[in-house]
């Protein structure tokens, strides 16, 4: 019993030291703000509390900066986070199903939205890849605010209503200028995180794996792939941002197409979240992807 004893007692002190480091930092940037603390699983959840909430809450993403979020392992310090956080806020428990399991472990206090679920349901579940889906799980995200920091409404609505018009401008945007393409077929080199896009905007997705990476090293899929790019004369392939390009440049070498990115915003690079960079800024990034790998024309 002593030899399993002391190593959870490591565990549970290293999550404390971790949660009082990050809470010293949170809760006194400048001055204690005694604000409320509201934990997210990824970039999505994040940015969109960050914009509706600006100063006026201190925001915690589990996922760090480059990590995959699909196989992430949460840390003995995101227990510790989880019992003092006034909300808990993550995508799907399809998506995060170890969100889903680390929300179990939440204080009596924290209050838990898994933002996709009151959303319809999709055959690829990153649904924010829709600005009018981002907008709703916006609106979601408001409610809460407003509940933990009912202090703070005027802020939280006034910000709601501008980050509105900014999504329905981005949703006008993408209509317009994915209306008239040389090509509407986007052949993705990576897992199945563009549908609901290439769906909402009248584009056909080829995917080369399922909704979380499984299956992309398939030689049969590959060569599938292959054989359906030259057949259809396709001159631009896309991949994510962040994952590793050798795959891509393969098939680009066998197909003789160009390489543009792609971005599913579930996961952000470190200079990206160092710039604080918003889901509209990486949506408008995948709008002038597609304008010039399909050759839109205004």
């Amino acid at each position: 019993m002593r030899k399993h004893l002391l190593p959870i007692l490591f565990l549970i002190a290293a999550g404390a030291i971790w949660w009082a480091s990050i809470s010293s930092t949170l809760r006194n940037p400048v001055a204690d703000n005694n604000n409320p603390v509201v934990v997210v699983s990824g970039y999505v959840p994040y940015t969109l509390t960050k914009q509706l909430a600006g100063d006026t809450v201190n925001v915690i993403m589990l996922l760090p900066p480059g990590a995959e979020p699909h196989a992430f392992e949460p840390t003995p310090g995101s227990l510790v986070s989880m019992k003092y956080a006034d909300a808990f806020i993550y995508l799907s428990d399809e998506l995060e199903p170890w969100a889903k399991d680390l929300a179990q472990s939440a204080g009596e206090k924290t209050r838990i939205l898994p933002l996709t679920k009151a959303l319809p349901a999709a055959e690829d579940p990153h649904v924010w890849m829709n600005p009018q889906q981002a907008q709703l799980m916006a609106y979601q995200i408001g409610a809460l605010l407003a509940k933990i920091a009912p202090q703070n409404r005027s802020v939280t609505d006034a910000n709601y209503f501008k980050l509105a018009d900014e999504l329905d401008q981005l949703d006008q945007d993408f209509k317009t200028a994915l209306a008239n393409c040389q090509s509407r077929e986007v052949v993705h080199i990576g897992h199945l995180a563009f549908k609901n896009l290439t769906d909402t905007y009248g584009l056909t997705l080829t995917a080369l794996a399922g909704t979380s990476h499984e299956g992309e090293h398939s030689a049969q899929k590959l060569a599938e792939l292959i054989q359906k790019i030259q057949a259809k004369h396709i001159s631009t392939i896309f991949t994510e941002d962040m994952l590793s390009p050798r795959l891509a440049q393969t098939v680009a070498q066998e197909t003789d197409t160009l390489i543009l990115p792609l971005y599913p915003i579930e996961h952000i690079s470190k200079d990206d979240f160092n710039q604080n960079i918003t889901y509209s800024t990486l949506m408008r990034r995948n709008l002038d992807s597609l304008v010039r790998g399909l050759q839109c024309k205004a």
